[in-house]
C-alpha cells in the first residue's frame, strides 16, 4: 500500500473558507475521513480579556456560545470564562461559517458540539442544554436551520 500524496493549488475563484479536494475514483471510499480532518483544524478566535483589556486566542471548538451585548460580542468558553469580542453578532456569523456553530436566536449563536440535550419548550421553541451547564432556547425562526444543522 502506497503513501497518499497530497498537491496544494491556489484559486482566486474560490472563497476563503472553501477547500477543494480532488481524487481518483478509486479513492471515493477516504472522502469522509479526509472531510473529517479538514473539518477538525482549529479555528482560533482573537477576543477581549476584560479583567486585563489584553487580547487573547482561544481556540473555536473551546467556544459554548456567543452572545450579542450592544455593539459587541461576549464569549463563552467550555471552562466557563467569558470574553469580550469587538464585532457585532451578524458579523461574527458571517465570518465563522462553521459547520459546528449556529444561530438559535437573535442575539446568540452556539457551538452544537457543546450540546448536552435539548427538548421541546413552550411557544413552539426548543431549550438546549451545554455541556458547560448553560442554556439557552432556540426561537422559532431558527428552529429549522437548527434541525438541518444537527
Amino acid at each position: 500500500m502506497s503513501k497518499m500524496k497530497v498537491y496544494f493549488q491556489e484559486s482566486q475563484e474560490m472563497q476563503q473558507n472553501e477547500v477543494k479536494v480532488i481524487t481518483h475514483p478509486a479513492e471515493r471510499s477516504k472522502w469522509n475521513p479526509i472531510r473529517e480532518a479538514i473539518g477538525q483544524l482549529d479555528t482560533e478566535l482573537i477576543v477581549i480579556q476584560a479583567s486585563n483589556n489584553r487580547n487573547v486566542m482561544v481556540k473555536l471548538s473551546a467556544v459554548t456560545a456567543i452572545e450579542s451585548e450592544e455593539r459587541m460580542c461576549g464569549v463563552r468558553v467550555i471552562t466557563g470564562d467569558r470574553y469580550l469580542l469587538n464585532k457585532r453578532l451578524k458579523y461574527v456569523e458571517k465570518e465563522l461559517e462553521d459547520v459546528s456553530l449556529v444561530r438559535i436566536n437573535n442575539q446568540t449563536i452556539i457551538n452544537i458540539r457543546h450540546i448536552s440535550n435539548f427538548a421541546a419548550a413552550s411557544h413552539a421553541r426548543i431549550q438546549v442544554n451545554l455541556t458547560d451547564g448553560s442554556s439557552y432556547y432556540v426561537s422559532r425562526f431558527y428552529i429549522q436551520n437548527f434541525r438541518r444543522r444537527l
